[in-house]
This record gives structure tokens, C-alpha cells and sequence, in this order.
């Protein structure tokens, strides 16, 4: 999946630090996404209500990505099972009140993004006109929330119908927040090179 955000006009007339933004990878974050109105409202973008499933993902994965990074010295601490703990408490929670008042409980879902510091691409189940703006969040892992304004640049229907692969600019990314994409990124890119090395020949 590749959705080709901005690019710049040459990357020798840009420093090493702003040529960061541009780097980018195909991850699976958390995320939530509502067009925003003229009228500064959000409205929802997907009619599907909150179930089980999606709030089992939205509580679990940020555990799962932190024992994924943090290796065996997570698994033989004790706070491991307190977490545990607390994400089974979390989800009871969210359920109940998911059935009790079912409007009240929105959920980011595990998506799979294209994913820079200038912008985010991802497949949506509707259309989005150029110059649409979206109200985001995203989770990076373990926790980090990441909450911007993004610009639509693009939205072209998918080969097999099912969706739309929609490209962003964020417009008031927050430099803190740009700092934590970046950071991410790079620490994913390190990541999969290792593994990759480490693959026997």
C-alpha cells in the first residue's frame, strides 16, 4: 500500500532536519478520522457502531506494542501483570458503556497508514474531495496521541472497490507531535532493518 503524500520540490534545497518530514513507512497505528465542516463541527465518517471487537483492538494494542519493543525484560516484570489488569478493567468498562450509551463510546481502530511527518495516507471506506479537512487521531506506540488537522490532497477510488485511498497534509501539526511522528518512523525503519539483517540467508 503506498499513498505518496507530498514531495518535495528537491531535497537538496531542504536541511537535513526538514528532509526528515518526508521520511515515511507503511505501519498499522491506531487511528480516528472526522471530516470537519465549515462550520467548525466533526461529523463521523463511518455509521458502524463500537463493538466488542473494536474495543478489544483499541485496548490491547498499545500493550501488545509495548511488549513488542520492550522484549523479555517487560515479560518477567512484575508490572506486567498490573497492566494486563488494567487494559481487562478498561475493556469492561468500555463495553458496558458501549451497550448503556452507545454514542458515547468512539474508538480508534487498528488502520494501516502510510506514514510521514507531513502527512498520513490512508483507505477509507468514503470519498473525500480535495481541500477536505479531517480531524485525526492517531495512537503511536506504546502511547503516544497524536491529534492534528489534516488537508485532503487526494482521493482516488481503490483497483478492487472496496474504498477510497485518501492522502493528507496536516495543516497545524503541533512541532512536538511532528517530533514523536518523526522519532517513530525512524525507530520503525531501525526496526525492521535489524530484523531483516538478522533473517537467515
Amino acid at each position: 500500500m503506498t499513498f505518496p503524500i507530498t514531495t518535495p520540490s528537491s531535497p537538496s534545497e531542504h536541511s537535513a532536519d526538514e528532509r526528515r518530514e518526508w521520511i515515511r513507512i507503511d505501519d498499522r497505528v491506531l487511528m480516528e478520522y472526522r471530516l470537519l465542516t465549515e462550520t467548525g463541527t466533526v461529523d463521523p465518517v463511518e455509521a458502524s457502531s463500537t463493538t466488542p471487537e473494536t474495543i478489544s483492538a483499541a485496548v490491547t494494542k498499545p500493550t501488545a506494542d509495548l511488549l513488542a519493543r520492550t522484549g523479555e525484560s517487560l515479560i518477567g516484570s512484575p508490572v506486567l501483570p498490573w497492566i494486563l489488569k488494567v487494559d481487562y478493567l478498561l475493556e469492561v468498562i468500555l463495553n458496558a458503556l458501549a451497550i448503556s450509551q452507545p454514542s458515547s463510546v468512539t474508538m480508534a481502530r487498528p488502520t494501516d497508514v502510510n506514514l510521514s511527518g507531513g502527512g498520513v495516507g490512508f483507505v477509507s471506506p468514503r470519498e473525500f474531495a480535495t481541500g477536505d479537512q479531517l480531524a485525526i487521531k492517531l495512537i503511536l506506540p506504546p502511547f503516544i496521541l497524536i491529534q492534528a488537522r489534516a488537508k485532503v490532497i487526494r482521493s482516488v477510488s481503490q483497483a478492487d472497490g472496496q474504498g477510497f485511498a485518501i492522502a493528507t497534509e496536516f495543516v497545524d501539526l503541533k512541532a512536538d507531535d511532528q517530533e514523536h511522528l518523526i522519532r517513530h518512523i525512524l525507530h520503525a525503519q531501525a526496526e525492521r532493518l535489524r530484523a531483516r539483517r538478522n533473517l537467515p540467508s
